[in-house]
């Protein structure tokens, strides 16, 4: 009898505590009811798993052609890369996987993991770009897939965060003509969407170099990413600065700090903490949104299987499918970054 009592207090607690909460159990138990069923003879039970294009229009999609993606994951997952060549964007990927995820985890002290980022982003570039140590060369142009979302999100919010910082702190200067210069930025990259900042960062800005000089549409498009992601990302740092209550500045001149000391030492770390949520909000945004930029010919994750069925009319029709896996990729991808904000926060507390 005991032993039922925990669960019997947890479901009390967290399924039936009010009159509300048990119609919206109970409301879900019944659509779960008449919808699980269907759904999992869809998904698993009828499903053909092996890459048999024929096999799949004989189901007649009732159920699900998962050999769509047993077909065609190359492409999905790396794009235009060469086939013969894809373990490079593979290594490349799990050594990026492998920094994020120990960073993320506090598996690292930080000399290490300072150590291990400026080893594994130039690591990375070798291996996707090759002409280095008997490589072939691939241009940018090929990157595609995961390894390309990935690289997009990561560097997005990396080099992005650092501007943010300091467009926040140059938003509460004394200078005038700075906080107008911050001021304009944040208001003129949150007025536009980030379409926008990509078509005119892949054809407009190359118009505005100087003859003879080009670069990589790699580049551009991430240097449009990280100005789009600062913007938003100041105003979360801005509203932890604001937070913080005046005692903290005048505990801080009470200790002999100077106003950018105390910003540095006491001010800056707390405001930090109490936007951990908001930061990776900013980064789950980023992660998802890196699907934009297949507009300029990048052929992402989202672009890649775009790509991988839009010339093969025996495949063409299986494209829900397809989108489900990469909707589970995504997912893993953003519930792993709540999961890691979730460390974070613990950790500040």
């Amino acid at each position: 009898m005991t032993q039922h009592r925990p669960l019997r207090d947890w479901l009390r607690r967290n399924l039936f505590s009010d009159a509300f909460s048990a119609a919206t159990t109970v409301a879900l138990v019944v659509a779960a009811l008449c919808w699980l069923p269907d759904l999992i003879d869809w998904l698993l039970l009828q499903a053909v798993f092996r890459a048999d294009a024929v096999a799949c229009q004989a189901a007649n999609h009732a159920g699900a052609c998962w050999g769509v993606v047993a077909e065609k994951y190359r492409i999905i997952l790396f794009g235009r890369y060469p086939h013969q060549e894809q373990w490079r964007p593979l290594l490349a990927t799990v050594l990026l996987l492998v920094v994020i995820v120990a960073s993320g985890r506090g598996l690292l002290p930080l000399r290490a993991m300072l150590l291990a980022w400026a080893v594994t982003l130039p690591v990375f570039f070798i291996l996707m770009g090759g002409d280095r140590f008997g490589l072939q060369p691939v241009g940018s142009d090929q990157w595609g897939g995961f390894p390309l979302t990935l690289l997009l999100a990561t560097l997005g919010m990396l080099l992005a965060f650092p501007l943010a910082i300091l467009v926040a702190l140059g938003r509460f200067s004394s200078l005038p003509l700075l906080r107008g210069l911050c001021r304009s930025y944040v208001e003129l990259v949150r007025g536009v969407p980030l379409i926008s900042v990509l078509f005119l960062a892949s054809f407009l800005f190359p118009l505005l170099l100087p003859p003879g000089i080009s670069i990589d549409v790699l580049l551009r498009v991430l240097f449009g990413i990280v100005l789009f992601a600062a913007a938003y990302l100041s105003e979360t740092i801005r509203g932890g600065l604001l937070a913080i209550p005046a005692g903290q500045h005048d505990a801080a001149a009470a200790l002999g700090l100077g106003r950018w000391q105390a910003m540095r030492w006491i001010i800056l770390p707390q405001a930090l903490r109490a936007v951990v949520p908001s930061m990776m909000n900013s980064a789950v945004s980023i992660f998802k949104d890196t699907s934009l930029v297949t507009i300029v010919s990048l052929y992402e994750l989202t672009g890649s299987l775009s790509l991988a069925l839009a010339g093969d009319p025996e495949w063409r029709s299986f494209h829900l499918e397809g989108y489900l896996f990469i909707a589970l990729i995504y997912w893993i991808g953003c519930h792993a970054m709540s999961r890691f904000s979730r460390g974070f926060e613990h950790a500040a507390h």
